[in-house]
């Protein structure tokens, strides 16, 4: 019987497990009824597809999208592992090579659609296939509280009473409403082991910025970001389209995808979303769920989204290998007033638009917040964090200002004016605007009127779209959109509690971060040869690119240029059949690149340095992994090398100074032995 680090190590090609993982292998495959609520690109499908090769019989996988099963299929063959899909997507000679593999006892896990549990005959050959686990990935959807609530979630707890095995439920968002009614639904209201793993993606830059000529904004973010794949979603079925439109003429490979299109368009995107190399899909949220494409460089979002949980989602389809990603969210109080006036217009019970407020309310305290958005963002799911000084108010702090009189003054105008009115009409009534609206109703006799001339009508657009954000203000749907005070303001308004704002920032452009680079410059060429050798191979195997390696794969052979096979096998994501069946092929391009010389290694050629730096390279290799050979991949650059052999430090302190306390752990002392050795 082979163990679970065996396997991660032999089929996967992983040398250690992701933080919280191996626990929730071990219950897993033990057979304990699961819950585990991990964040996305955390490494949940390896929590069921391990345990599957750890247990006899069929694991099945119950998952809401076609396009995932598939993909997670493919990645499983093409790392030795028996597994299919049964969906209505099959070609017969996929579903006739399913069942014979089935029949064989060769198959190890199957994946369904929930709406296949509709169907009489599934339960009956359920049981006939010898299930022993049922995974169910993205159990979110079996709650009504959750944004992407699927009915045929609600048959999974009876097809586990049935087959009477064990299940395993997984998911990436989840609050305790929605935690509670997963348990419920799927193991009758008794406690499984409950894994709750964090929800912090330290890798995605996450930033706001308030909508000022929105389409210009997202054109010049991707401008940044020339090559790589992205989403951006839009509110709009119409602003799919034309803002893709807008992204081909300046030069992007980019598609719009929506609820509207034909399913045989629809598919063609995600197609061609998964196998193409920088490509950009502009969608509503109607693309995404279960996107399992793990070089998604960044999210964009061009209007508010729904909820928190809807905004954490979309998020983290970005930078699901764990190497740098970004999310830019855009909103305005137009955004703030349509997801308001959806709730208050929607079928939902009252407590169900209670909670929905609360969570739009949620979002906008991210969207409005004044310091580390990590910290707002994790405290919401229940986590403690420090300044993060990954996001946009941690590269620069925002300017702010005693509001409380502000509001004050703003409160008091939409209340005399019997808060009948909207945002532009009090602005004209707080500056001393003579509208003939204004005089027609007697607003310029109010003791309200004019006393806000000291703030410019920008100025008061970005403090109520700020009062909307802290939700002192609400537009009501039966006055057409008119600004009503909530319970909240009342404090502000009798001077009992102080309101801090933001500067509006709407008159400058927020700088944002460049793209980050995934490897230093000297890497980068070897980096972009791997990616085509593996485009080539991927194009020739009708498959996505990431099914024969990750970026993240490509970036270690890039900053530790393998010469060997055993070296090769070192790499984290290279299984032994992927060994077998690339392992050739990314050497000779290593290789190739290393008879060309590296540049930093061409300017010490001819001097003790260069051999120094050889010396180096070598030591480095041998303790990438640590002494252990089970530590987390290190590395120093290039350029950190050649500074090594070139200044020569003679203690472990001067190499500290050096190299940074972390690698001057792992490579310090070894490294002054070969310094030394040299004298």
């Amino acid at each position: 019987m082979h163990s679970a680090a065996t396997l991660l190590h032999d089929v996967f090609g992983f040398q250690t497990f992701r933080p919280g993982q191996e626990e929730i292998v071990h219950t897993v495959a033990e057979g304990q009824n699961t819950l585990a609520i991990m964040p996305t690109g955390g490494g949940k499908s390896l929590c069921y597809q391990l345990p599957a090769l750890l247990r006899e019989g069929v694991t099945v996988v119950i998952s809401p999208l076609i396009a995932l099963m598939r993909d997670q299929v493919r990645a499983l063959r093409a790392a030795g592992v028996e597994a299919g899909a049964l969906t209505s997507g099959n070609t017969e000679e996929e579903t006739r090579a399913v069942w014979e593999a089935l029949e064989e006892g060769r198959l190890k896990l199957l994946y369904i659609a929930p709406e296949r549990l509709a169907a009489g005959s599934s339960m009956g050959m359920l049981r006939r296939i010898g299930v022993s686990l049922i995974a169910v990935d993205e159990a979110h959807c079996v709650s009504q509280w959750g944004h992407d609530f699927r009915p045929d979630y609600l048959r999974i707890g009876e097809l586990r009473r049935a087959l009477d095995v064990p299940l395993a439920a997984f998911t990436a968002t989840a609050d305790a409403e929605t935690q509670d009614e997963i348990v419920q639904k799927l193991f009758d209201g008794q406690t499984p082991q409950t894994f709750l793993r964090g929800f912090d993606r330290p890798n995605i830059h996450l930033a706001f910025a308030e909508k000022d000529r929105p389409r210009q904004q997202v054109t010049a973010f991707v401008a940044a970001r020339k090559g790589q794949s992205g989403i951006v979603y839009c509110g709009t079925r119409a602003k799919t389209e034309t803002l893709a439109r807008a992204l081909r003429d300046d030069g992007h490979n980019a598609c719009h995808y929506h609820g509207g299109m034909d399913a045989e368009d629809r598919r063609h995107v995600e197609h061609r979303f998964s196998t193409e190399d920088g490509l950009i899909v502009v969608a509503t949220v109607a693309f995404g769920m279960g996107v399992d494409k793990p070089d998604i460089r960044w999210v964009v979002h061009a209007d508010l989204p729904k909820s928190i949980e809807a905004y954490y989602q979309e998020i983290g389809r970005a930078g699901r290998d764990g190497a740098p990603a970004e999310n830019l969210t855009l909103f305005g109080a137009d955004d703030i007033r349509l997801r308001r006036s959806q709730i208050d217009e929607g079928l939902a019970p009252p407590e169900r638009r209670l909670a929905d407020h609360a969570r739009l309310n949620a979002l906008l305290g991210l969207a409005e917040a004044l310091e580390c958005r990590r910290t707002t963002l994790l405290g919401y799911f229940g986590e403690e964090a420090q300044g993060c000084g990954n996001c946009d108010l941690c590269d620069r702090p925002p300017e702010t200002f005693d509001a409380t009189e502000a509001v004050q003054k703003a409160l008091s105008a939409a209340l005399r004016t019997g808060e009948y009115f909207g945002a532009g009409h009090l602005i004209d009534v707080l500056t001393g605007n003579e509208t003939e609206k204004v005089r027609a109703r007697g607003h310029d006799d109010l003791p309200t009127f004019g006393v806000g001339r000291d703030i410019d009508r920008r100025g008061w657009q970005a403090i109520f779209r700020q009062m909307m954000g802290h939700d002192l203000v609400r537009p009501d749907p039966e006055r057409h959109g008119a600004l009503r005070i909530t319970e909240a303001a009342h404090p502000v308004l009798r001077g009992e509690q102080a309101i801090t704002l933001r500067r509006d920032t709407m008159q400058k452009t927020p700088r944002r971060p460049a793209a980050k680079a995934l490897v230093s410059e000297e890497d980068a060429p070897l980096l972009s040869a791997l990616k085509a050798k593996r485009r080539a191979l991927a194009e020739a195997a009708k498959m996505p690119a990431y099914i024969v390696f990750n970026d993240r794969t490509l970036i270690e052979m890039a900053e530790r240029r393998p010469q060997s096979m055993d070296d090769m096998a070192r790499i984290s994501g290279v299984g032994a059949k992927k060994l077998e069946q690339y392992g050739a092929a990314f050497l000779e391009v290593i290789r190739g690149e290393a008879e060309a010389m590296h540049p930093t290694r061409r300017k010490l050629a001819g001097r003790e340095a260069g051999e120094l730096y050889d010396r180096l390279l070598a030591v480095q290799a041998d303790l990438a992994r640590g002494e252990t050979g089970t530590d987390k991949p290190l590395s120093c650059s290039s350029s950190l090398l050649a500074r090594v052999a070139s200044a020569r430090p003679g203690t472990l302190q001067d190499m500290a100074r050096l190299l940074g306390e972390k690698r001057s752990d792992r490579f310090g002392a070894a490294f002054l032995d070969v310094l030394q050795m040299a004298d």
